[in-house]
């Protein structure tokens, strides 16, 4: 436990978060904040190369060329990467690639957690590795911003993960009973996400979107054509309630997904603790999240409580 704590508290020294732990299983996990704004270029081509081989033995045909697998700097600058590798060859295996989109609401600069694209090798597929990718991201940051509600959003037409959102998060639009958004709030944060920022996602210009229902319609033109799939293709959800739904809402042979908005709040990261982390996985948590509240929280007050000693630049002025 010490020594993880020890490797966390290096990763959260950086300007940016880069965490390396191990997540049971014989597997490690390394998230990385904004690669492309920090990391050397020749860094970032090994990575995007990571990526991309998760990518061609998911999509054999496939070839993505948007966001992360460009190993654009700019594009990269604006992601963060959870990379699951395996613990004894290195390997690479499966990969979480979220977004951060910046916008504006109510006058003030926000940042959206889009939860991105998810790949697993098909080798490791039913591993347990499903906490990793679609939640431990998403509650450290949520950690890091105080234990402030995130805004999260989501672009997909597969049933299992627009289940699976739902079923994490809180408030979220569309979803089997909330069709499409109810308030004027996730009404703006649409608009503003397929104003701005459809290359997050690889959505053409032509695309039209459906804001009364939350729907994308013809969305796979802009990069992420080799991700459609026809119904029959998409992994289903346990409850019948959300293959139901996309089929009622989505046009498959034209290739719709929905747009997502929710939130991850107090009562979100609980429910994914108490639900999703296995217990052999909570120490590891436990120590992150120790260590993230101790930065955040922990230090700031250690350093307002004492007035008299020197903490250079995190001190206005020095006596």
């Amino acid at each position: 436990m010490a020594r993880l704590a020890t490797d966390i508290l290096q990763g959260l020294r950086r300007p940016f978060l880069d965490v390396t732990l191990s997540t049971g299983a014989g597997y490690v996990t390394r998230i990385v904040e904004r690669p492309g704004a920090w990391m050397s270029a020749d860094e970032l081509q090994e990575l995007s190369a990571q990526l991309r081989g998760i990518a061609a033995k998911t999509l054999p045909a496939g070839g993505l060329t948007y966001g992360v697998f460009s190993g654009d700097a700019h594009r990269m600058g604006h992601s963060i990467i959870t990379l699951i590798t395996d613990g004894k060859t290195g390997a690479p295996v499966a990969f979480n690639a979220l977004a951060v989109i910046e916008t504006d609401l109510n006058q003030a600069q926000i940042d959206i957690l889009h939860l991105g694209l998810v790949m697993v090798d098909p080798d490791v597929r039913s591993k347990g590795l499903a906490w990793i990718l679609y939640g431990l991201t998403c509650i450290l940051l949520w950690l890091r911003n105080g234990l402030r509600p995130v805004w999260i959003s989501n672009v997909t037409q597969v049933p299992a993960v627009v289940g699976m959102v739902s079923e994490t998060f809180s408030d979220v639009a569309p979803r089997p009973d909330l069709e499409g958004p109810r308030d004027f709030t996730k009404v703006l944060l649409m608009r503003s996400i397929m104003a701005d920022h459809r290359h997050v996602f690889g959505v053409g210009p032509e695309a039209r979107f459906d804001e009364v229902r939350g729907v994308i319609e013809n969305a796979y033109t802009g990069g992420s054509d080799d991700l459609k799939k026809t119904f029959e293709e998409a992994p289903k959800h346990r409850d019948h309630v959300y293959n139901d739904f996309c089929a009622a809402q989505l046009d498959y042979q034209r290739g719709d997904d929905f747009l997502q908005i929710g939130q991850l709040d107090l009562f979100a990261a609980s429910r994914y603790i108490s639900r999703s982390v296995p217990r052999g996985s909570l120490a590891a948590l436990l120590a992150l999240t120790v260590v993230v509240l101790l930065q955040r929280v922990g230090l700031p007050l250690i350093q307002w409580l004492s007035p008299r000693r020197s903490f250079g630049v995190l001190r206005a002025r020095e006596k």
